[in-house]
């Protein structure tokens, strides 16, 4: 069969481009696995760009002015959403979705040009950062150039024979991936990105609208090429078993919200948690957050789902609870107290970062402390008061931490009878030594927390 592969070209001049590119070099710690994946992720974490807003001007250029600061808060993987033009036809308000790919292999202007882009990616790995790009598969913009050139690249109405939007996103077209060449070309553009400018990795959008086949074939193309990290927007198990190393916990955020309301008692996390150990693969990876863009610009979290403090000890159960590599999204750290616009300019105004330093203490702990790694081990500690507090041990290569949260709007003094506990500990956020022992009593204000490190 021919196929019409719009990417090869470009794709087979890059390969041997790449054969003398410096910005691919290769090292032990970037092909080392642990569990099948990478092992730079395991005691990691994603911070998600948004660059149309990141900043007034909104593009590449002026995000990187932000890289020192966001190192210093321990940053380690930065994924950018869409980096792609966006699709005029059909846009949704002034400036279109991100997700209304015109182009697979081209820069939106609005950001900068493909040089900015290979110069902030250059410069995020001289830092020591991961660079990951959101990458939308199951649909284009409605103009993406396919659309003309390639009309059987696309899913079309059984009646008027045209190309159809998905859900209600009416300014995509949906692609079909019963046609080879599409599937052939779409992970053609996907290599691209990788041999041309170097990123490690991908987060998928709605992944599970996407067949598996589809999967297993492009995501175990493209880790031939190089030890990527994939991330997919998506909950279901299969999604590890095509090869994704990691998934959205939407079943735990959404329980952590009804809990920040008073709806659901703290133990309720339990069968979150057991809904993974039962349906997920042990080695699966899985995203928790207490915000992202989808959740910011719609349901407003997380100024509004787990307003004022009670965002904190959610926020350190994302950072410490099991498999996970959690989520910062752009602006928590200030933090911004208002959803950010979807489809028009809205900068977020930095400048206060009062969540910093609390990122920071966490994002360092789990860097440094193997017991925070997602592969540690997980033990729930049974309290006093199962209703308002959450409690837990994490060990891993000799190392051990106990976290203590309070997911409730009311002080606690609650008791552990677990001797797992005893020993000699330093508190992470206050840096105080404690001689802790089954049995005594514990404080916590109201949505408080305590992470102690053995």
């Amino acid at each position: 069969m021919h196929l019409k592969n719009v990417c090869l070209a470009a794709l087979v001049m890059l390969f041997f481009a790449s054969c003398t590119n410096q910005n691919t070099a290769v090292t032990s710690s970037d092909t080392a696995k642990i569990d099948g994946h990478p092992a730079w992720i395991m005691q990691g974490n994603i911070y998600e760009v948004n660059i149309r807003q990141y900043t007034q001007e909104g593009t590449f250029k002026a995000f990187e002015k932000n890289l020192d600061r966001l190192k210093d808060m321990g940053v380690q993987t930065l994924w950018f959403m869409p980096i792609n033009p966006i699709s005029i036809k059909d846009r949704k308000g002034a400036l279109g979705s991100y997700y209304a790919v015109a182009n697979y292999t081209a820069i939106n202007p609005e950001y900068g040009t493909l040089q900015d882009w290979k110069d902030l990616v250059a410069k995020a790995h001289e830092m020591g950062f991961k660079v990951i790009i959101d990458w939308v598969p199951n649909h284009t913009g409605a103009d993406h150039y396919w659309l003309e050139k390639h009309p059987d690249f696309y899913v079309l109405d059984s009646i008027t024979k045209k190309p159809v939007s998905p859900f209600d996103w009416t300014d995509t077209r949906k692609l079909n991936y019963n046609n080879p060449a599409m599937c052939d070309s779409v992970i053609a553009c996907m290599k691209y990105w990788i041999t041309e400018t170097n990123i490690d990795g991908f987060r998928c959008d709605v992944a599970p609208e996407v067949p598996e086949a589809f999967w297993k074939k492009c995501i175990a193309t493209l880790k031939q090429q190089k030890n990527i990290f994939m991330l997919a927007e998506g909950d279901k198990p299969w999604l590890h078993k095509a090869g994704f190393d990691q998934t959205y916990t939407w079943n735990d955020f959404n329980m952590m919200k009804l809990i920040a309301k008073g709806e659901r008692k703290a133990f309720a996390l339990d069968s979150a948690i057991a809904k993974t150990d039962t349906s997920f693969p042990k080695n699966a990876l899985r995203l928790f957050f207490t915000s992202n863009h989808d959740e910011n610009s719609w349901n407003k979290a997380d100024y509004a789902t787990m307003p004022g403090e009670s965002h904190a000890p959610f926020a350190v159960l994302t950072q410490t609870l099991p498999n996970s590599v959690p989520l910062i999204y752009s602006g928590q750290e200030e933090p911004k107290l208002d959803s950010i616009s979807f489809f028009y300019k809205n900068p977020i105004q930095f400048g206060k970062y009062q969540r910093a330093n609390f990122y920071k203490t966490l994002l360092t702990a789990r860097k440094n402390n193997a017991a925070l790694a997602a592969n540690a081990s997980f033990t729930k500690l049974s309290t006093s008061n199962g209703d308002a507090v959450y409690a837990f041990v994490r060990e891993n290569s000799g190392k051990k931490v106990v976290v203590i949260t309070n997911l409730s709007k009311s002080p606690q003094t609650i008791t552990i009878k677990n001797a797992i506990i005893d020993g000699e500990a330093t508190e992470l956020f206050t840096n105080r030594k404690q001689s802790l022992k089954s049995g005594q009593a514990i404080n916590l204000p109201a949505w408080g927390y305590l992470v102690y490190q053995y």
